[in-house]
């Protein structure tokens, strides 16, 4: 599946990869993600996209994009938008479709080997025109949790299909294994 002499290419949609590994039980330890691709073959680039919620004072992914943004990952964020429903519920919307396609269509003169983290269909496009630039897209996603999380569109499109299930004792961390996160707090006359 993977050639050593590829220029490769990871592209990781955050909520959705997230949303995936929590499904199958485990975390994804994004230092082994990066190590087991660098042995695949010539890691061009690793994105990693997400919306962030603006308004909080500490968002809880804010540690994991610092990390991953010291730590060999290109980070790609937009503020997620809020807006409340039909029913009056707030909601936060933070689609990162668009920036994923442009910046992998931008890199396609670049990459011979695409692997996109994500089951959202909408990708299946970007796909199919990668492909029809020579370029052979791997899709990571699961079948194994139910429902599927990825679209079937997709898995069809892609060249190949990779389960995150299978890629567990790679570049999983059980969520025992989280590292402990000490949060400051402090008075006004800064003391702590």
């Amino acid at each position: 599946m993977f050639d050593s002499r590829e220029k490769i290419a990871l592209f990781i949609d955050g909520a959705n990869l997230y949303a995936t590994s929590r499904s199958l039980g485990f975390d994804i330890d994004y230092r082994k993600l990066l190590a087991s691709f660098q042995k695949r073959g010539y890691l061009l680039r690793a994105y990693y996209y997400t919306a962030l919620v603006e308004d909080q004072e500490y968002s809880s992914i804010r540690p994991l994009i610092d990390w991953l943004d010291y730590n060999g990952f290109k980070v790609v964020t937009k503020p997620a938008k809020e807006f409340t429903d039909a029913a009056g519920r707030r909601k936060i919307k933070g689609n990162m479709d668009i920036e994923l396609a442009v910046d992998a269509l931008e890199m396609a003169d670049h990459v011979d080997h695409y692997v996109i983290f994500s089951g959202d269909g909408d990708f299946r496009t970007l796909v199919e025109a990668l492909q029809r630039r020579g370029r052979k897209v791997s899709v990571v996603s699961t079948m194994t949790s139910q429902p599927p999380m990825i679209s079937d569109d997709l898995r069809r499109q892609a060249d190949h299909f990779i389960d995150l299930a299978t890629l567990r004792a790679d570049i999983g961390r059980e969520p025992s294994e989280r590292p402990v996160r000490r949060i400051e707090t402090g008075d006004d006359d800064g003391h702590g």
